[in-house]
C-alpha cells in the first residue's frame, strides 16, 4: 500500500505519503492564496522524499473540508485527477477529523472541540471524544460565530489564535497535518474505530463567497 494524503482546507497545503505502517514523508507549503501553485510540486517533493514513484500509489486521500471554496476545489480536483491517472482509489476525510486525530496523537484525551477559521468572522467547529485510544466525532461540523460556540471543553485549532478571548487561548494543532490525515484513512481501511471516511466531495457549510451572476433580465419596449 502507498497512500498519498493531501489537504487544502487550511492555510497552505499539507501532503504526506504513508505505507500503511508509518508516514514515509510529509510536507507543508504555501499560503491560503497559493494552493493551486504549490500543491502538485509538493506532491512530487513528498514522493521523492519517500523514495517512491507515482506508479506505486494505491490510494489517494483528500481533506474535504469544511474550508474555503477555492482551496477545497483545488485539493479535491487534484486528488481525483491523480487517482484517475494512477489507477488509485480516492477517499475523502473531514479536515476537522484530521486535526482532531493530530490532537489525539499529541496526547489530547477526553472531550474537546476543533475550531478553524471559516472567514466572515466565523469558525468551523466539531466536537470529539477520545476514549480507550479511539477517536470519535460526537457533533458537527458546524459553522458558527465564535460567541455562539459552547466552550465547555478544551478547544484546539486556528480559531483559538483568532479568537483567544472567546475560545480559551491558543491551543494547537492549528493546521491539518498530512500524516494525521493519512492515519485516519489507514485506520478506516483497516476497520479500526475512528471518524471514518467520506465521499471525495467538498464539505461546504454555506454558500461560496463568489457566485455566478444571475441571468440578465430582458428589456422589452
Amino acid at each position: 500500500m502507498l497512500l498519498l494524503a493531501l489537504d487544502t482546507a487550511t492555510d497552505g497545503v499539507a501532503v504526506a505519503a504513508h505505507d500503511g505502517e508509518r508516514v514515509l514523508a510529509a510536507a507543508r507549503a504555501g499560503t491560503a492564496r497559493s494552493h493551486n501553485e504549490v500543491l502538485v510540486p509538493t506532491v512530487a517533493q513528498v514522493l521523492r522524499a519517500a523514495g517512491r514513484e507515482r506508479r506505486d500509489v494505491t490510494d489517494v486521500a483528500v481533506g474535504v473540508g469544511p474550508g474555503p471554496f477555492t482551496g477545497l476545489r483545488v485539493g479535491i480536483a487534484t486528488a481525483r485527477t491523480l487517482a484517475l491517472a494512477w489507477g488509485a482509489r480516492v477517499h475523502g476525510v473531514c479536515s476537522l477529523d484530521a486535526l482532531a486525530a493530530e490532537a489525539a496523537a499529541r496526547g489530547r484525551t477526553g472531550e474537546f472541540l476543533v475550531a478553524t477559521d471559516a472567514r466572515r468572522r466565523e469558525v468551523h467547529t466539531a466536537r470529539y471524544a477520545v476514549a480507550g485510544g479511539s477517536l470519535r466525532r460526537t457533533a458537527g461540523p458546524d459553522v458558527l460565530r465564535p460567541a455562539d460556540v459552547v466552550v465547555d471543553v478544551p478547544v484546539v485549532g486556528s480559531g483559538t489564535r483568532l479568537y483567544p478571548d472567546v475560545l480559551g487561548g491558543e491551543q494547537g494543532p492549528f493546521d491539518v497535518d498530512g500524516g494525521a490525515l493519512a492515519r485516519v484513512v489507514v485506520d478506516a481501511l483497516a476497520g479500526r474505530p475512528g471518524p471514518g471516511l467520506l465521499p471525495p466531495e467538498p464539505l461546504y457549510l454555506r454558500r461560496p463567497d463568489a457566485t455566478a451572476p444571475g441571468a440578465r433580465k430582458r428589456v422589452t419596449a
